[in-house]
């Protein structure tokens, strides 16, 4: 088989999109946003094989790497095996496989003769019921609720929730220019590739299957999230979520009312990794989650 391999683009999203729910996966790859939201982070190139399977090529930490294939789980066995083929023959190089899905991992069923796979514990992804998130109730979210209903008492007639679209980028980019601000020289390489990516995401929101909501305070966009929805396992993927930290219950009423008004019919949350750092761990681990969504690295023992 002849692997071509090109760069992601918003026009390739609409031929990608139907390659993906196509068996169980609760990662947050399981939508296509996620490539495109990264591409530039992780150098990331795809290629349709026998129009049955998107495979993939990557770099990560400087070495070449691949996901597991976007296709139907029967076929599973012999994209693996083809990406096992184009590395050990087109690239001279063992097989590496960055964050393979748990699901995946199982229905492979790998030798451990031939391939080394490991938990990435500091990336799996924290699933939620998103009926809980909705709805903020229970002892273990009454902390939340306080929150939320502080800032609700406090501007009171001043905000509004907002489904954003296209023409709102410019409110977007504002508000980013200042969060980045905030967060200062001495920021995580990665966010500002998050900043490009979001960038990309509202020049081109027109090509892809996204749901954005923002509150804004006295006319101003204060807070906005980006999510997707894997209807195979019935999920909103929470990719961005941003909010005025100075303003007390922000990132709690973000939270709660972009999945009332963009995902009422989710029933789990995918909220993402917390990228093994210790604060963003306590916050996700503060809303209670019902799971998690294991990722793997898979490597290829000898080529």
């Amino acid at each position: 088989m002849n692997l071509e391999f090109q760069p992601i683009e918003a026009k390739d999203i609409d031929r990608l999109e139907p390659y993906y729910g196509l068996r169980p996966n609760k990662t947050c790859d399981s939508v296509v946003l996620d490539s495109f939201l990264w591409r530039n982070y992780y150098q990331v190139r795809y290629c349709v094989a026998d129009e049955k399977a998107v495979l993939w090529l990557m770099e990560v930490d400087g070495e070449a790497s691949t996901a597991m294939p976007v296709c139907r789980e029967e076929d599973l066995p012999r994209y693996f095996h083809e990406m096992v083929r184009y590395f050990n023959e087109e690239l001279g190089k063992p097989l590496r496989i960055f964050l393979a899905d748990e699901e995946a991992v199982r229905a492979l069923n790998l030798d451990p003769d031939q391939y080394e796979v490991t938990e990435q514990e500091d990336l799996k992804d924290y699933l939620y019921e998103g009926e809980a998130l909705r709805n903020l109730s229970g002892k273990k979210l009454h902390k939340k609720k306080n929150h939320l209903n502080a800032f609700v008492k406090e501007y009171e007639g001043r905000y509004e929730y907002r489904k954003l679209c296209c023409s709102d980028r410019q409110d977007v980019w504002q508000f980013l220019d200042l969060w980045r601000e905030q967060k200062g020289d001495g920021a995580e390489e990665h966010l500002d590739y998050e900043v490009e990516g979001i960038h990309e995401i509202l020049k081109n929101c027109f090509s892809l299957n996204i749901r954005m909501g923002g509150i804004y305070i006295d006319g101003h966009l204060e807070a906005f999230s980006i999510g997707s929805y894997n209807a195979l396992e019935q999920m909103a993927v929470i990719h961005i979520e941003k909010a005025n930290p100075e303003i007390r219950g922000l990132y709690q009423f973000i939270n709660q009312q972009f999945l009332i008004h963009e995902f009422p019919e989710a029933v789990l949350v995918n909220r993402e990794d917390d990228l093994g750092l210790e604060g963003l761990r306590r916050a996700k681990m503060s809303y209670n989650p019902v799971g998690f969504a294991r990722k793997y690295s898979v490597v290829q023992k000898r080529a």
